[in-house]
């Protein structure tokens, strides 16, 4: 059975506990204490594998001031961030949290390198007050290099399952690549030390 670590960030008010919960459970809830942090787990079946899955919502961070994501770059396999499609301010929220996420691929998270990210535009059942616009969301996902929806975790399950099931498939991928590329390394370096120790048994 495989393990995978998702962690579902997003400003106050921005929906992720709602979507994660909408996720797990198809129901929606519309009001969660944003002083509260949960992981959820759940065992699915996702193409054919067993897999064991622990998403972690975290307290709402304020929108002000220094946005530290220490845990959760150490702990997660990949990461949704969530933004109200009616409200800029979580999405300038979520521009934050993308530039943390890639400015830690260059730091001293190695876990976290090419970890999956998927933007979601949340609350499309508010387009009569929309703010952002779909093309904005789009181009932000473009320039992190990570994919993008926009959905109503009130009014479309189906979607919610659709994105969160994508999501699953990314970080499921990306472990069987850096697999690939472990395993690769391994022997690249198995026939570094056989061609330097072979020769020195030839010689003695």
């Amino acid at each position: 059975m495989s393990e995978v670590k998702l962690a579902v960030l997003g400003s106050e008010g921005a929906g992720k506990s709602a979507l994660t919960v909408r996720f797990l459970t198809r129901r929606f809830i519309g009001e969660y204490a944003s002083n509260s942090e949960c992981i959820y787990t759940k065992h699915l079946c996702l193409d054919g594998r067993q897999t064991h899955l622990e998403i972690y919502d975290p307290c709402s961070q304020p929108r002000k001031g220094k946005l530290s994501l220490t845990n959760e770059l150490h702990w997660a396999d990949g990461f949704v961030i969530v933004y109200d499609i009616s409200d800029r301010t979580s999405f300038a929220f979520a521009k934050a949290l993308l530039y943390r996420i890639r400015e830690s691929h260059l730091g001293a998270f190695k876990k976290v390198v090419e970890s999956p990210v998927f933007l979601v535009g949340n609350k499309q059942d508010l387009c009569h007050m929309r703010e952002v616009g779909w093309n904005e969301g789009q181009k932000l996902a473009m320039e992190n290099k990570c994919q993008f929806c926009e959905l109503s975790a009130a009014e479309h399950y189906q979607e919610v399952m659709t994105m969160f099931t994508k999501a699953l498939r990314n970080i499921t991928t990306n472990f069987k690549a850096k697999e690939k590329r472990r395993s690769s390394g391994s022997k690249s370096m198995a026939k570094l030390i056989n061609s330097v120790f072979g020769k020195r048994r030839k010689s003695v």
